[in-house]
C-alpha cells in the first residue's frame, strides 16, 4: 500500500488493509492489487473491500465472510453435496427476477436460512427443508417470486398441479383480508 492510500488512515488500519488477501482480477485474471477501503456490513458478518488491480488500473469489490459449518444438503435422489451459498442465492436471485424485490431482501433470506441451518448443529438437511424454508420467505415477500420458486421446486407435473398451488396461495391471501 502506497503512502497516498494510507494518508489519512491509522496504522492498525493501514496494516489490515495491506494484510488482506489477494484476489484475481475479474477483468484482467492479475493476482496484484491493493485494497483501497475495508468494510464491514451486514451486521458485522461480511467485510466489504473495495480493490483496484495494479495491472489495468480497474476497480472491484470483493465480499469475505467467515465459512460456517454449514450441514450436508441430502438431494431428492439421496445425494450428498455440500451446502453452496452461490446456487442457494443464485435460486433465490432468479425466482425474484424482474420483480421488485431488493438485493438486500434476498441477501437477508438467505443469512437468516443459512444462519438457522448452522444454528441447528445437524450434519445433514434435506433438500426439501431448505425448500420450503425458501418458499415460506418468499410468499411473505412476493407471492409472484414464491410461485415460481414452488413452480421450480415442487416440480409440477402438469398445469393442474400449478393451479392447485395457485388457488391454495389465493385462499390463504383471502383469508388473511
Amino acid at each position: 500500500m502506497n503512502a497516498t492510500t494510507r494518508a489519512g488512515l491509522g496504522k492498525a488500519t493501514a496494516q489490515r488493509l495491506e494484510s488482506a488477501p489477494l484476489m484475481k482480477c475479474p477483468f484482467c485474471g492479475d493476482l496484484e492489487n491493493k485494497v483501497i477501503d475495508s468494510r464491514l456490513s451486514q451486521g458485522g458478518e461480511v467485510t466489504r473491500r473495495r480493490r483496484e488491480c495494479a495491472k489495468c488500473q480497474r476497480r472491484y469489490t470483493t465480499y469475505e465472510r467467515v465459512e460456517e459449518a454449514l450441514p450436508l444438503v441430502v438431494k431428492r435422489d439421496g445425494r450428498r453435496e455440500p451446502f453452496d451459498h452461490g446456487k442457494f442465492v443464485g435460486g433465490i436471485k432468479k425466482a425474484c427476477e424482474k420483480r421488485p424485490v431488493p438485493l438486500a431482501t434476498i441477501e437477508a433470506i438467505a443469512e437468516s436460512i443459512e444462519r438457522e441451518l448452522s444454528e441447528s448443529g445437524a450434519k445433514e438437511v434435506a433438500s426439501t427443508d431448505i425448500g420450503e424454508k425458501v418458499m415460506a420467505r418468499l410468499r411473505a415477500v412476493d407471492e409472484v417470486a414464491y410461485v415460481r420458486f414452488a413452480s421450480v421446486y415442487r416440480s409440477f407435473r402438469d398445469a393442474d398441479e400449478f393451479m392447485a398451488e395457485l388457488a391454495a396461495m389465493l385462499k390463504t391471501r383471502g383469508d388473511k383480508k
